[in-house]
């Protein structure tokens, strides 16, 4: 069972820019696509971006396209996400998350992630 671990979360203004890091340890890292998501109050936790173990394709939630960017590091299981250009409506918690199993599947759906972090707040002010 891998353990994911986020932090760089905080209070940040309008425009401004934030790096979240998730650390994975337990699993075999390297063989897992990996994924962001978060979620609003009283909101359903939403697709953010996901990058794949083997292609490092990426792919992005049209809301954060062009102001968002995941990337991963093997050698040091670690997945990151950089957001620019922060609005009010990035607003909410964000989750780390892995797909330890190898399936045919939109890498956008978070049933299929197996693995979560405990969460990181990200508060905009506009």
């Amino acid at each position: 069972q891998v353990q994911l671990v986020e932090s760089g979360g905080g209070l940040v203004q309008a425009g401004g820019s934030l790096r979240l890091s998730c650390a994975a340890s337990g699993g075999t890292f390297t063989t897992y696509d990996m994924g962001w998501f978060r979620q609003a109050p009283g909101k359903e936790r939403e697709f953010v971006a996901a990058i794949r173990w083997n292609t490092r394709n990426t792919y992005y939630a049209d809301s954060v396209k062009g102001r968002f960017t995941i990337s991963r590091d093997n050698a040091k299981n670690t997945v990151s996400l950089q957001m620019n250009s922060l609005k009010a409506e990035d607003t909410a918690v964000y989750y780390c998350a892995a797909r330890t199993k190898i399936i045919v599947s939109p890498i956008t759906r978070a049933g299929d992630y197996d693995s979560w972090g405990q969460g990181t707040q990200v508060t905009v002010n506009s």
